[in-house]
């Protein structure tokens, strides 16, 4: 990687951590006031610990599963000017067997039909049974069976708005990262191969 473009993405990255240090009012203006600032940490430590498996660290996306799955929770956050959009995202059903729309907790093991936490790096887009779909690859230990367990970004019909204000919540996946058909072009254009997604609770 060319010295200019390091020194490009470690000044996006050291500019956007600070923000997590700054008073509320500043984080709010830096990110308007969408990400925890606890899970944007635990993302930028991803990003910098994962930085040999990726291609790209201009966008990341972070999925903050401490909130209910009413809330759009899914956000994509461009390093450089600081910004983001939030999507709602499902969680597992293995996470919730009660169906709450409260993730209780996180796993990596198969069948588990679980969402799993960690730092996945994205890769090549598909067409599945749920149609166009994004490869996701485990980088930690509490994911490293993602791919086996075909953990993919996917839309679905149970993640809507009108699902969220008939049921209150959304429905569940097997572990996948399932999104709303409206919001599965920007989540793929933006993303793409090569980026980190970060999984985990504030």
């Amino acid at each position: 990687m060319p010295s200019s473009r390091r020194f490009f993405l470690g000044a996006a990255v050291a500019s956007l951590a600070s923000a997590v240090a700054r008073p509320a009012e500043t984080w709010t203006r830096t990110l308007n006031g969408a990400v925890a600032p606890s899970l944007l940490r635990q993302a930028l430590d991803a990003l910098e610990r994962h930085r040999g498996s990726l291609v790209y660290r201009d966008v990341v996306g972070i999925a903050d599963f401490s909130l209910s799955s009413a809330t759009p929770r899914f956000y994509l956050v461009a390093l450089a000017g600081g910004s983001a959009s939030a999507h709602l995202v499902a969680h597992g059903r293995g996470s919730d067997p009660a169906h709450t729309g409260w993730l209780e907790r996180f796993s990596n093991e198969p069948r588990s039909n679980a969402t799993s936490a960690g730092a996945y790096r994205t890769d090549g887009v598909y067409i599945g049974s749920h149609g166009r779909s994004l490869r996701l690859a485990g980088l930690d230990p509490t994911n490293s069976n993602a791919e086996s367990r075909a953990l993919v970004v996917h839309g679905a019909w149970y993640v809507s708005e009108e699902i969220v204000r008939e049921c209150g919540k959304l429905g569940r996946s097997q572990g996948c990262l399932a999104v709303a058909k409206s919001s599965l072009d920007e989540i793929l254009t933006r993303l793409g191969p090569g980026r980190l997604i970060y999984a985990g609770k504030a």
